[in-house]
């Protein structure tokens, strides 16, 4: 799904040049990787961390499907530790990590990571969440209630659903230093292709929480099933909209 909702703008924001030795943390499925390898050409590189074997498998596969022009590699491995080699620390000129920082207890050790693996010079992006943007409208009957649930369940893991605001304090702790910060917009109204994608996707993400806001007694399961049915219905609306923007900044390594 974020192929169609945010992969293009997401990439527009990068200004990729050509040429650029780039590491994506958490690479994921990797097809956001591989349009960052397909711009940055034949006289680039890129490399994916990714640490779900699943996920990576599914990104081997995506470069066996469509190979790119550049060199293009994925490795396991957490954001937490990067696995890179020696000569690799200090020889990227762009980390980048997205929807990542939101799913880790101690975010501002990955940005620390990824600020030690760049060269002086080089960039540092961060694209996360910050959950209290999200908007739908008009409110489906219900959401509150369950978005609520949701943000809090992130807590009960060490995690933080408003992680997004918090990331040039991230850059400037990694000592880096803070150069442009923007709006990523992930949504659609009515009427729009990409609506029913984002709006599915909003379910999807609630759906995978269930359990967790259910054994932490975060919401109801009549409450929840009552926030589902809401979204549903407020996708037929012909005035529905959902109003989101991705946190995305970019700090510089000085030196």
């Amino acid at each position: 799904m974020n192929d169609r909702l945010l992969n293009q703008a997401c990439l527009k924001e990068l200004n990729l040049t050509g040429g650029e030795r780039i590491l994506d943390v958490g690479s994921g499925l990797g097809q956001f990787t591989c349009l960052m390898a397909k711009a940055a050409g034949s006289q680039g590189s890129v490399l994916g961390i990714e640490r779900d074997p699943v996920q990576l498998s599914g990104a081997q596969d995506l470069i066996a499907r469509s190979p790119v022009d550049g060199h293009l590699a994925f490795r396991s491995g957490d954001a937490l530790q990067l696995p890179l080699e020696g000569e690799e620390w200090g020889s990227f000129d762009l980390a980048h990590t997205r929807f990542v920082l939101e799913h880790v207890p101690e975010p501002g050790k990955v940005v620390a990571q990824m600020a030690k693996a760049v060269r002086p010079g080089g960039r540092v992006v961060l694209a996360d969440d910050d959950h209290a943007q999200f908007t739908p409208y008009p409110a489906p009957p219900g959401f509150h209630t369950i978005w609520d649930a949701y943000c809090r369940s992130y807590d009960r893991i060490g995690c933080d659903a408003f992680v997004g605001r918090r990331l040039t304090t991230f850059l400037v702790e990694a000592g880096l230093k803070p150069r442009r910060n923007t709006l990523v917009f992930f949504g659609g109204c009515a009427g729009d292709e990409v609506f029913e994608i984002a709006a599915l996707n909003i379910i999807k993400i609630l759906e995978g929480a269930r359990e967790l806001m259910l054994e932490h007694c975060l919401i109801s399961i009549e409450n929840y099933e009552a926030g589902i049915a809401g979204l549903r219905r407020w996708m037929t609306l012909s005035d529905a909209a959902l109003w989101y923007g991705m946190n995305w900044v970019e700090g510089v390594k000085e030196g």
